[in-house]
């Protein structure tokens, strides 16, 4: 995480309401509503950016804040106060891929598109033809512990011609 990353992730006012909620105790939606006053809506969306941008996690107790991450943010920031910008793609995929998982597929056609693009370059080889197994296999991979699942993954491949399917045989179509 940068400081950028970080400033982005605080600087909506609802973020900032439902991590100090947080910070005080509340440890899921329902409880950060009844201290803030926010709609359940909003209260979940800033909860799930926050959660997405590594400030908080969900330790299956409940929401906290991941100060572990804030640590590593804070000797990161006192090593180079300077930071470059965060290059976009990094930026997409480091939000939606954890430990090389994908935790979840984003609703914006862009960002879905390149998160596509990254799984279709690290598991499928250009010129090469997977049976349908195959691919559903190393998919499933992608999708191990994370909201998606590897049809869908796969649909969205084909849809964004990444992938070619003809009779039970795919091939990698795109870059």
């Amino acid at each position: 995480m940068t400081a950028q990353a970080l400033a982005g992730a605080l600087a909506d006012e609802r973020r900032r309401t439902v991590f100090a909620a947080i910070v005080l105790g509340a440890r899921d939606v329902p409880a950060v509503v009844a201290r803030t006053g926010l709609p359940a809506r909003d209260a979940t969306v800033a909860a799930r950016r926050l959660t997405d941008a590594g400030v908080l996690t969900d330790d299956g107790d409940g929401l906290r804040v991941d100060a572990g991450r804030l640590r590593e943010f804070a000797r990161a920031g006192a090593a180079s106060p300077a930071a470059p910008a965060a290059n976009p793609r990094e930026t997409i995929l480091r939000t939606f891929l954890r430990d090389g998982a994908l935790t979840r597929l984003p609703a914006q056609r862009g960002r879905r598109r390149v998160l596509l693009e990254h799984i279709t370059e690290r598991t499928f080889e250009p010129g090469r033809r997977y049976p349908e197994r195959e691919v559903d296999d190393a998919l499933r991979r992608w999708c191990e512990g994370g909201d998606a699942d590897h049809v869908t993954l796969r649909r969205y491949l084909i849809d964004d011609m990444l992938l070619t399917r003809e009779q039970g045989v795919y091939w990698r179509t795109g870059p």
